[in-house]
Order: C-alpha cells, then sequence, then structure tokens
C-alpha cells in the first residue's frame, strides 16, 4: 500500500472543539444531557460558550480527529471538509494543517458558519457533547477532490455525514472514487444514534463501497439486529474484508474472513477524557493496516493510541505518537502479539 501518496485520505464534519471542564450539576443545571452527542442550532451553542472558560479549542471532528492522529503516528494523511470563509473556519484549517494533515478543501463563502463542537467533561471523564454542525453538514459532491482519493491508500468515511442528503451523496462520490482507483474505503459508524437512524442505507453503503468497517460494540450490534457482540461478528464479517469492533476498556475484536483476533486494551496509566478514544483507535489501526501489518497488531497499535489519548484532555495528542508503531510492532504489552 506504499505505492500510494497518501495513506489515508478522511472525511467528515469539519468542526471546531471546544473542551471544558463541568461538573454533573452545571450539566443538569443548563439542561446538557449528559454522555451523549446532541445537536443545536447556532444561537444555542454561542449562547453556552459564552457562559464556559475553554480548557482547549482545536480542529476537530470525528475524521480530522483520526486525521491528525495519523499524522502524529507518521502517517500521509489528507482530510476534506466543509468550513466557513470566518475566524473559526481560518482556526480550522491552521490548526489541521499544524498537525501535519493536508487539508485543501476551498471555505465556503456563503451558507452557515463553520461547525462549533461543545465538549463538556466531567470529572468520571465522560464527555457530553453540544453540536453545531453549521458548515460541516452542507458538504457536497462540488467538494470532493476525486483525484485526492485515487491517491490514498485508504479513504475513510466519517458515519456522522449520513444524515444529510448532499453529504450523503459526496461521501458515495468519494467512495466510488477510491474504489474505481483500486482503493480501499474504510468507515466509522460513528454513534449508535447515528446508525438507528439509518440502518437500513448503512447496511447498503457497507455491502456495496466499505471494505474496513470500525464499530463498537452497541453500534455493530445495532446495525446488524444480532443478540450481542459475537453474532454481530459473524454478521459483518461477510459484509466486509476487515471489522474492527472495539469493546471500550475489553479491547477488540478483529474480524476478517476466517481471522479472528481478540486484542486487549492497552493499559491506562491515567483516566482523564475519552473524548477521541474511538478516532485514535481507527488511527492506529490504519496506520498499521496500510503498512501491511498483522491485523492483531494493526488493532494493538489502534489501543495503544486510544490508551494514549484518554490519559489527557482532548483528542489531540499532547506529544506526538510517533514511537508507539515501533511499540506495537515489538509487540510490548500485547498477550497477543505473535497472533
Amino acid at each position: 500500500m506504499r505505492d500510494a501518496p497518501l495513506d489515508v485520505l478522511a472525511v467528515g464534519n469539519a468542526m471546531l472543539d471546544v473542551l471544558v471542564h463541568v461538573d454533573d450539576g452545571w450539566l443538569a443545571g443548563h439542561g446538557v444531557e449528559k454522555g451523549v452527542m446532541t445537536l443545536v442550532d447556532e444561537p444555542t451553542a454561542a449562547a453556552l460558550h459564552g457562559k464556559v472558560e475553554p480548557a482547549a479549542v482545536a480542529s476537530g471532528g470525528s475524521a480530522g480527529n483520526t486525521a491528525a492522529g495519523l499524522a502524529s503516528l507518521g502517517a500521509r494523511t489528507g482530510y476534506i471538509g466543509r468550513v466557513r470563509n470566518d475566524d473559526a473556519g481560518e482556526a480550522f484549517r491552521r490548526d489541521i494543517r499544524k498537525a501535519g494533515v493536508r487539508f485543501d478543501t476551498p471555505a465556503a463563502t456563503s451558507g452557515a458558519a463553520t461547525g462549533r463542537c461543545l465538549v463538556f467533561v466531567t470529572p468520571d471523564a465522560e464527555r457530553s457533547m453540544l453540536t453545531m454542525l453549521g458548515a460541516a453538514a452542507e458538504i457536497e459532491p462540488a467538494d470532493i477532490d476525486e483525484a485526492a482519493a485515487a491517491r490514498a491508500a485508504v479513504t475513510y468515511l466519517e458515519g456522522y455525514l449520513w444524515d444529510a442528503p448532499k453529504a450523503k451523496a459526496a461521501m458515495v462520490k468519494l467512495a466510488d472514487a477510491a474504489r474505481a482507483a483500486g482503493r480501499k474505503v474504510a468507515l466509522t459508524l460513528s454513534d449508535p444514534f447515528c446508525v438507528a437512524r439509518h440502518r437500513e442505507t448503512f447496511l447498503e453503503l457497507i455491502a456495496e463501497r466499505v471494505d474496513i468497517l470500525f464499530a463498537n460494540e452497541e453500534e455493530a450490534v445495532s446495525l446488524t439486529g444480532a443478540a450481542g457482540l459475537r453474532d454481530a461478528a459473524e454478521a459483518v464479517s461477510g459484509m466486509v474484508e476487515t471489522a474492527a469492533l472495539t469493546r471500550s476498556a475489553e479491547g477488540s475484536l478483529i474480524v476478517s474472513g476466517s481471522e479472528r483476533h481478540e486484542v486487549p486494551a492497552a493499559r491506562v496509566q491515567r483516566l482523564v477524557d475519552t473524548t477521541g478514544a474511538g478516532d485514535l483507535y481507527a488511527a492506529g489501526f490504519l496506520h498499521a493496516y496500510t503498512r501491511s501489518r498483522p491485523l492483531a497488531e494493526c488493532a494493538w497499535l489502534g489501543g495503544l493510541a486510544a490508551a494514549r489519548i484518554i490519559e489527557q484532555m482532548g483528542a489531540r495528542s499532547a506529544g506526538s505518537l510517533a514511537g508507539l508503531p515501533a511499540i506495537a510492532s515489538a509487540g510490548v504489552g500485547n498477550p497477543c502479539a505473535a497472533a
């Protein structure tokens, strides 16, 4: 796969992440539902933003976090997402490029403001999000660089984009361009509620255009209607070439044809914030995958990257992740290293 100029091209909701420390009382007092992502309009987002002191501000969105994680690991990474020509859009562009990600999508000159995600983190490290999609949800086929997909070993699709009809068409256009060039297409299901909204069309997308599927246990069960994770794993094994099914503190289950790998979670020194755990797992997995490493190693590197990110605030590593691939290749701490 190293013949491709890019390792991974990601497409997703281009959001400016605003991370804030609050307690449960603050959430209840402001009507924020704990532990879930809630969509809000621009006035609501602006009003709540004005009541808090941000701990961190960074370019975000699920696929954006994965792209930045890949770059930190040493991958050649690109990103497609829609922002406006406003201050938040410029902040997003500046930050994601600083992270080492190629981002060339022109800023929109009309329409909604750049998207914003308020991430409220409570002392138990749980995250509760209020998301104003803004320009991110207005991504359309005209924003898609088909040539970039042809240059990338893997094109990575963010499931959250499946909510908007034009965004859905943009995802299909990008996936088709990748497959026409003989490249791989990966999809993250993003959220159980997203799966519940779009189960039938997700199944169509996966069957027709997806090679690598990322899902957590709840998402996989919702997608397949299975009784539990193992039944869901068997169901998705017939749909895609490879599926990486995460189980939080219990690690991940990888299925690919007749292969099955149960890989434990990497050790976490101190849990601070679960924001971005799944995004960084995908980054680690794809970094190893695009280097043709064994699937158990791909999962272990994903777990190492996820463990590193939840030891800090936010979905961007405070330090380089470049040393993790060597640790994963050596099998350090991984009882499945010989799998």
